[in-house]
């Protein structure tokens, strides 16, 4: 971050974790507080070892660290959002079909296990599928590489469809309390469908949770062409979790903290992404950090050259038989990107 984030952040957080001089020593100044948490997160090294760096005792810092992470999360609160109105869904469903060609789009999300260290006497609670300590990342992000939304501090074991069932944002779906829009036509068609949030096969299909068709299938086919469109749109939330993962260095490797702590930092990292994206974006993600599609063709994001040494693991995915109810959703929309919705470098994906 610049020069002028980072007096931001002191600015806005120095209140909360500023302490008093005393007649026996010089209390740690507010910059240095703010500086040691963001080594910590950027570099995950351990407290002993930033303790030579900064000449703060290793307890001081395991002080410091979770102190700053809550008041950058109290003082970053409104930088993750879930819209409150349907015309604020609309404008992000318009950005994911000008920017992705997938209309009727609210969002791409998808959970990541955050491995740790295991905690004690925890036996097999956060124990998960790829036989490591874990808890889960669940978000949501909009066409510009932001999170509308995170859940973090579920447990390891726990399914992926109990994940997203226990979030606040299931529990909304599911009460139909997010305010989404009126299903309405796709351009130049007639019939109206539901807007959507997009996942991958971890999560069970919905009216509105779109998956990919499972299994293989023949080029040109709709079915083929409908998961290609689908995983181009919901490629935006893997770009972020592999920017965070790269950026904040912490998430590449075992977490040494207790499961609370460690959540407050997932979130804390969170924060200060959507912050970089909309304060610091070319310092935060230069040109070429981010994947790239021109004609058809995609370039990877720099952030994939660091991807085999991050320890943020995929949800287990679980076959689930589709309701033949919902599936006119993704037939409607395979047909319209066939026909009315067919963009120019189409076959080279096929």
């Amino acid at each position: 971050m610049s020069s002028s984030d980072f007096e931001y952040l002191i600015q806005l957080i120095g209140p909360q974790i500023a302490k008093k001089d005393t007649r026996f020593r010089k209390a740690i100044s507010v910059q240095d507080r703010l500086a040691v948490t963001l080594r910590f997160l950027a570099s995950g090294d351990s407290y002993s070892s930033l303790q030579y760096l900064f000449r703060i005792s290793k307890q001081a810092i395991s002080r410091i660290v979770p102190e700053v992470c809550a008041a950058l999360t109290q003082g970053l609160r409104h930088e993750i959002k879930l819209p409150d109105s349907p015309n604020e869904w609309i404008k992000i469903a318009e950005e994911y079909e000008s920017q992705w060609n997938f209309p009727h789009c609210l969002g791409s999300m998808d959970g990541k296990h955050v491995v740790i260290q295991a905690p004690f006497n925890s036996g097999s609670e956060f124990f998960n599928y790829k036989q490591t300590f874990s808890i889960v990342l669940f978000a949501l992000v909009d066409a510009d590489y932001n999170f509308l939304f995170i859940d973090t501090g579920c447990q390891g074991r726990i399914s992926d469809g109990g994940v997203f069932k226990d979030s606040v944002l299931g529990k909304k779906m599911k009460r139909g309390d997010l305010f989404l829009p009126e299903p309405t036509p796709l351009p130049g068609r007639v019939k109206a469908l539901p807007y959507f949030f997009l996942g991958d096969s971890a999560f069970a299909l919905s009216e509105n949770l779109l998956k990919p068709f499972s299994g293989e299938h023949a080029a040109g086919t709709l079915k083929r062409i409908f998961n290609y469109r689908l995983s181009r749109a919901r490629r935006v939330v893997e770009n972020v979790f592999g920017i965070t993962s790269s950026v904040f260095r912490i998430l590449r490797k075992p977490i040494v903290l207790e499961p609370e702590k460690v959540e407050l930092v997932v979130m804390t990292i969170a924060y200060l992404h959507n912050y970089l994206r909309r304060n610091a974006r070319n310092i935060y993600t230069p040109p070429g950090s981010l994947d790239k599609e021109i004609d058809g063709n995609v370039t990877p994001g720099t952030w994939r050259n660091d991807n085999e040494g991050r320890s943020m693991t995929s949800l287990k995915n679980v076959p689930r038989r589709t309701s033949l109810a919902l599936d006119h959703i993704r037939h409607e929309l395979g047909d319209y990107f066939i026909n009315e919705g067919k963009v120019s470098w189409q076959n080279l994906y096929a």
